[in-house]
């Protein structure tokens, strides 16, 4: 049996496109999936990290996302590994680790995301992603692993100190700054145009180009797109684009001041 399964968002990636995710706080049934695709996402991220997103529900919505051309991943709260494996097995395809701060951390990170012999992830015997069919468990071990993204969230001063030696990691797919929490921990918070914060987009994307990883870059939703364009010319190819919730509040205010804007007889 040959398997094959297709990770969007990682194929679009390896091609050096621009690869966008539509980000996921409060939608909790199937049809976001088919959205993020007929929006044009390559992928739904499901933060667990900042919202009460059930976990059988995003386990749902995993699945759908399977058969629907974007590739689901999960972003779990600090080091709760637990929840990354039963994410994974439930049919996600890419796990975002926060503050990954050291190689150490993301050797840990590693270990808990990835089959032998790249790390020790724990084995089930059958996966969403082929269909639950008995499939031989070699085989499937390494597909899943060529398939699943581990992206590793650089937020503080500490993590830019140990950057190269985390971008040197094997088994780390991208290294994704999370602006929002960098711009705080150096003392500039909400500035993403600042010196100190640009400096350091540069740094990781100059240790990812050194380690043959992916630069991403999130927290500008919302932001003037000059600072997408920025991130985009310095070299980052992963972007969480927009949150669900952002973006029906922005139509929402955008429709109602609309129709408001009409004469009345």
């Amino acid at each position: 049996m040959t398997l094959q399964l297709v990770n969007p968002l990682a194929a679009r990636l390896q091609k050096g496109e621009l690869g966008l995710a539509l980000m996921i706080r409060h939608s909790r049934t199937v049809d976001i999936a088919l959205a993020a695709n007929a929006c044009g996402f390559d992928a739904i991220y499901f933060d667990m990290q900042h919202s009460p997103l059930p976990e059988s529900d995003v386990a749902q919505v995993c699945v759908a996302a399977l058969g629907s051309g974007v590739t689901p991943i999960v972003r779990i709260p600090e080091r709760d590994y637990g929840l990354a494996l039963r994410m994974l097995d439930a049919g996600a395809l890419g796990i975002v680790v926060p503050d990954v701060a050291t190689a150490d951390d993301a050797r840990e990170a590693v270990a808990a995301c990835k089959y032998a012999p790249i790390g020790r992830r724990s084995g089930t015997s059958s996966w969403a992603h082929f269909g639950y069919q008995s499939v031989p468990m070699k085989e499937a071990r390494q597909v899943l692993n060529d398939n699943t993204l581990l992206i590793c969230m650089i937020e503080s001063q500490a993590a830019l100190d140990n950057v190269e030696e985390i971008a040197a990691v094997p088994g780390i797919d991208i290294l994704h700054i999370g602006s929002n929490d960098l711009s705080s921990d150096l003392g500039v918070v909400g500035e993403l145009t600042h010196p100190l914060v640009k400096a350091a987009f540069e740094r990781v994307v100059s240790a990812c180009r050194k380690n043959g990883k992916i630069a991403g870059i999130g927290g500008l939703a919302g932001a003037d797109t000059k600072n997408y364009e920025y991130a985009i010319q310095m070299g980052a190819r992963f972007m969480s684009a927009a949150n669900e919730w952002a973006l029906m509040m922005a139509a929402g205010k955008q429709r109602v001041q609309a129709i408001r804007s009409l004469k009345l007889p």
